[in-house]
């Protein structure tokens, strides 16, 4: 049983939307901190930062890479590099270079695609060098595995596994978009042409597509702590949330029961839909209600302007959600711990249209 919690959404400041989390819980008599993702490079100071001054220790138990995406895997060199970091969790392709090789045609040999694949995905590899050179315990966050209190419940190796052989950037094409994935930069290309439509209470709109293979690679975890569910979702998509709600609910994870819910890849609308954010979160309500349900935590930075999308955050408050986006700040959950000084977010109104 938990005795406390906190969970800190670090504000990822950049032209273009990061996420880093910090998480500090006791269970069983034993605290344990625990990172997912770092933002860009000068994120992983800010982390340490928050860590000592906040934490009182920058000894962490789990860091998590969610996925390779460089606005969430550069700012962890910093922290892998100077704290006491006692587990690595990183999915590496390279590693089942002798399974995904009878789908490469251009390649016969196991170690040229293994080279291949470390450098499509440097960032990964990047912390993989770290942790080698200093020791570090480097695991895989897969389906089922143990983080602590966290359980993964996506992706299953099997899909990660489909998910990095069909991917553009494997193994031919490797062009470096940094956060951006193909959706993104078509999003960013048609930007001056969205259209919004004035819409009412409960009508939502999410396109037909979906997100990028690497968004998609990303590593959902839940917890319970303080009798509260937590579900981190990092930049996954429909596709993702629907394999860790299956494995959810085969492993006795009751849904919707989702107390704090990260909201997927900065807000963005190729990561959700209807179906499955009633599958996670619950039906729709008939109107707003007096009092939020659970929290909904958005990581965006204040000069992304296409992020949170209107038609995600309509979402989140058409189930219940106090919804709050970091914008250049810190949000912090916590039960069972206070932080002096700190208040608390006001709800955000509630956007009156959405992208067409």
């Amino acid at each position: 049983m938990s005795e406390y919690y906190e969970i800190d959404f670090l504000g990822v400041e950049s032209a273009k939307s990061g996420d880093a989390i910090t998480l500090r819980y006791k269970a069983n008599g034993r605290e344990t901190i625990h990172v997912v993702d770092g933002g860009y490079l000068d994120t992983g100071t800010k982390i340490v930062e928050h860590l000592n001054q906040f934490y009182g220790s920058v000894v962490i138990d789990h860091v998590v890479l969610t996925h390779p995406d460089q606005d969430h895997a550069n700012g962890l060199r910093t922290v892998v590099e100077t704290c006491e970091v006692r587990n690595l969790w990183i999915n590496r392709p390279w590693e089942y270079a002798d399974q995904l090789l009878p789908r490469f045609a251009n390649y016969n040999s196991v170690e040229a695609l293994k080279r291949k694949l470390r450098d499509v995905y440097s960032a990964t590899a990047e912390l993989e060098t770290i942790a080698l050179e200093r020791g570090i315990s480097i695991n895989s966050p897969l389906q089922g595995a143990a983080i602590g209190e966290f359980t993964v419940l996506a992706p299953s190796l099997n899909r990660y596994l489909d998910l990095v052989a069909e991917s553009g950037r494997t193994p031919e094409i490797v062009e470096d978009h940094g956060a951006g994935s193909i959706f993104e930069r078509v999003a960013l290309a048609a930007k001056a042409v969205t259209n919004y439509i004035r819409s009412v209470w409960g009508h939502e709109t999410f396109p037909p597509t979906g997100t990028s293979n690497e968004n998609e690679m990303s590593v959902v975890q839940t917890a319970l702590l303080k009798g509260e569910r937590i579900l981190l979702t990092g930049d996954a998509g429909r596709e993702t949330l629907k394999e860790a709600a299956d494995y959810a609910e085969a492993t006795g994870i009751n849904l919707p029961g989702i107390d704090l819910f990260q909201v997927p890849h900065h807000g963005g609308r190729h990561n959700v839909s209807t179906e499955i954010l009633d599958r996670l979160l619950g039906k729709r309500l008939s109107q707003q209600p007096e009092k939020t349900t659970f929290s909904a935590i958005c990581s965006a930075a204040k000069a992304d302007e296409d992020h949170p999308r209107k038609a995600v955050v309509r979402a989140m408050l058409h189930r219940g959600a106090h919804f709050s986006c970091t914008n250049g700040q810190v949000v912090r959950k916590a039960n069972g711990i206070d932080r002096p000084g700190w208040r608390a977010i006001p709800q955000v109104a509630y956007p009156e249209d959405q992208e067409e």
